[in-house]
């Protein structure tokens, strides 16, 4: 029998590899597939065994055609009553061209013509034409004036293995997933006990194929059609002894250890469809997956150096290339603090967004995702004992060495301390920003930032009775022992001053700052901040436990975020499966930020609302109702948009009484705000049962300043 088996563009070279262990004889690679000769059993054989083919052709007829009638006549030559039965439904594939035959739909009717007058002549009913589900496929192709008649042995694409019956968005094909793995040389890796990480796995298929190569189990067992059992020379008892002698070799190698094979993702329903798939393929033992975002991964010291491959989203198919930088660096970073010792391997249509990572391949394969091109690009993360750069070395760059005075040492022993104190606490924190120091030292006053690698340092203003030059002293002292600390200068700290809020100010933008933003990443949301253009960066903080508190309360209800800032929290909200989320602030700046963050995430604006409008005026036009609220008033604002001045102190009760009125039975309205004097109202807000919640909603990063904001749980009695 003559055989072609296709396969995407780059990797036939694997494809010829894999056929010829398979038996094939006289193998000869070409563009996109690989065509071989051998009996009945070798079609078996690739049918169930092959991790790279697409098609399996059986090749029937090859024959130089100027016309459709010489189409037709070809098809008609075709001895279909040895080769199938008469009562299976067939389609017809067809494709190419010629100056008779130009169209592909025309190709395909001359042939379905010649099938139906074939069968009719040899006495039969005319069979039955089926473009769903058909019992055979019959594949034709015009190239050069040459057609090639052949049958689909399997009757579909072998990338169909049949465990993956759930997916995520733009998910990679199996045997795409499986030339990758091989190029990586996963095989290799996995029998010296090496382990493979993926840190986006959506719906698992990187994992799923590299357990089932390295237990050696046959990719096709999980299939449930095929077309070669509706042919005439179908031996029935040489197929299913491969069959059971597969199924027996799974049972057996599902027991055996294997190294870790591990994925990571941040969306819950698609970490349940990489579940299912993975016990759908038998290796819920084998895999596991978590929920997990990429700034939070870690490597276990457990884990045997090995691999991590992932595929990233690259704005082709998802958009937001701008915002998808940051997710290769924050891959880079995380790789070359955490894994030294492993290979990375990053697969993407956009090879320059890659460049974001500011490594070096070590190697690159072009391979084509569908139509796109794409590269593999692998890198490997040196350890200590292969590195052969020290910091600072072959590059322009000189160490910062700082002799520190008694105040900057004292403000630098002080940053160490808590970035110790903090460390065990970041390790179970989904944030990758987070308060380092806030005036611990009372004559140091200033709060220090951390923001995914960059630094934010405010300055408190000093009071009139300090000496303006001995706060200058101290504050450069601050500044000395930050780049101490963190083995940085001057220029790479956000610096700024902030005054004491005394109810009349209101923060302005920098005009002249560079306004490059930077995302950071918090629980399972990714944000937009900017450490230089406003006084503040875009995050509150110190809200965090608030935010992830609702983030887990909000699943098929209806948000309400008042004073919304950048929404933040309404991010959160649509991430943790609100039905409906409505954001009010207004700043058109910040509801374009808003925007922007909600893009980072995918999250679709269809169920979710940015209004600009005075919160107060939105309040009483408000006519639909909401399962949580949350109210985070300014301490005090005088916009010109505002028909009058807030005064939180004066204004909540009022605020808070008309929330009431939106909020539906059984919901809860969290008030918060920053104002160090305020003082609850207790008993003109005596209908309803309120709850003091700051201890709760600030976290260890804050604990040395518990007097950052005031929360509060507000219900109906």
């Amino acid at each position: 029998m003559q055989f072609f088996v296709t396969c995407p563009k780059g990797f036939e070279d694997l494809l010829l590899t894999e056929i010829m262990a398979l038996g094939g004889q006289d193998c000869k690679s070409t563009v996109a597939g690989v065509s071989c000769d051998g009996p009945l059993e070798l079609g078996y054989k690739i049918a169930l065994n092959s991790r790279l083919a697409n098609r399996l052709l059986w090749c029937l007829s090859k024959e130089a055609i100027e016309t459709g009638d010489d189409l037709y006549d070809v098809v008609k030559d075709i001895p279909w009553r040895s080769l199938t039965r008469e009562s299976s439904s067939f389609a017809v594939d067809f494709t190419g061209s010629n100056r008779a035959i130009n169209n592909t739909q025309y190709g395909a009717l001359r042939i379905k013509d010649a099938i139906v007058d074939y069968w009719r002549d040899e006495g039969f009913e005319r069979p039955n034409v089926s473009k769903q589900d058909p019992d055979i496929r019959i594949n034709a192709r015009l190239s050069k004036g040459v057609v090639t008649i052949a049958l689909d042995f399997v009757g579909g694409s072998l990338h169909q293995r049949g465990y993956r019956q759930e997916q995520g968005i733009a998910p990679l094909k199996e045997n795409l997933a499986a030339a990758i793995l091989l190029r990586m040389g996963w095989p290799d890796v996995a029998a010296a006990g090496g382990s493979l990480i993926d840190p986006m796995c959506g719906s698992g298929t990187f994992l799923t194929e590299a357990a089932l190569m390295a237990l050696k189990i046959a990719p096709g067992m999980f299939r449930g059609h095929w077309s070669f059992e509706h042919f005439k020379v179908h031996n029935v008892y040489e197929w299913e002894t491969l069959l059971k002698e597969a199924k027996a070799h799974q049972q057996q190698a599902i027991t055996q250890p294997l190294p870790p094979i591990m994925g990571f993702d941040m969306h819950p329903p698609v970490l349940r469809s990489a579940n299912h798939n993975i016990e759908r393929a038998g290796l819920q033992n084998c895999v596991s997956v978590g929920h997990n975002a990429l700034s939070q991964l870690r490597c276990d010291p457990e884990w045997p150096k090995g691999l991590i491959l992932t595929n990233p989203p690259y704005g082709e198919r998802l958009g937001e290339i701008e915002a998808l930088k940051g997710t290769y660096l924050q891959m880079a970073q995380v790789a070359k603090e955490y894994f030294a010792g492993w290979t990375i391997g990053v697969f993407t249509g956009n090879p320059e967004l890659a460049q974001n990572m500011r490594m070096r391949a070590s190697k690159k394969n072009k391979l084509f995702n569908g139509a796109i091109a794409c590269e593999l690009q692998q890198f490997k993360i040196l350890d200590a004992s292969e590195a052969t750069l020290r910091k600072g070395e072959a590059t322009n760059e000189r160490p910062i060495i700082v002799k520190l005075s008694d105040g900057a040492t004292m403000i630098a022993n002080r940053l160490r301390k808590n970035m110790k104190a903090l460390k065990p606490w970041l390790k179970n924190t989904p944030t990758d920003c987070y308060r380092i120091y806030d005036a611990d030292m009372p004559e140091y006053a200033a709060a220090i930032d951390w923001y995914a690698g960059h630094i934010h340092l405010q300055e408190y203003a000093a009071p009139k009775t300090v000496n303006p030059q001995a706060a200058r002293v101290r504050f450069n002292e601050i500044v000395s022992a930050v780049c101490a600390v963190f083995e940085i200068t001057p220029d790479d700290i956000a610096i700024k001053t902030r005054e004491r809020n005394k109810g009349d100010k209101q923060y302005q933008k920098f005009e002249d700052a560079d306004a490059q933003d930077i995302q950071v990443q918090e629980g399972n949301a990714r944000l937009w901040v900017n450490l230089h253009k406003y006084l503040d960066t875009g995050l509150f903080l110190d809200h965090r436990p608030l935010r992830l508190k609702m983030a887990n309360e909000v699943y098929g209800k209806r948000f309400l975020n008042l004073f919304c800032y950048t929404a933040s929290a309404t991010v959160h909200a649509a991430l943790g499966g609100a039905k409906k989320t409505v954001s009010v602030d207004m700043s058109k700046t910040y509801l374009a930020w808003a925007e922007r963050n909600f893009a980072l995430n995918h999250i679709s604006t269809a169920t979710n609302e940015f209004v600009q409008s005075d919160c107060s005026q939105y309040l009483a036009n408000c006519r639909e109702g909401f399962d949580v609220i949350m109210l985070d008033p300014p301490s005090f604002s005088n916009s010109k948009r505002m028909e009058d001045v807030l005064d939180i102190q004066r204004d909540h009760v009022a605020l808070i009484k008309r929330c009431m009125e939106v909020l539906l039975p059984g919901g809860v309205l969290y008030f918060s705000n920053n104002l160090r004097s305020f003082k609850l109202a207790i008993d003109e807000l005596s209908d309803f049962t309120i709850k003091d919640i700051t201890r709760e909603t600030i976290d260890k990063d804050f604990a040395r300043n518990s007097k950052i904001h005031q929360c509060f749980e507000i219900r109906q009695k």
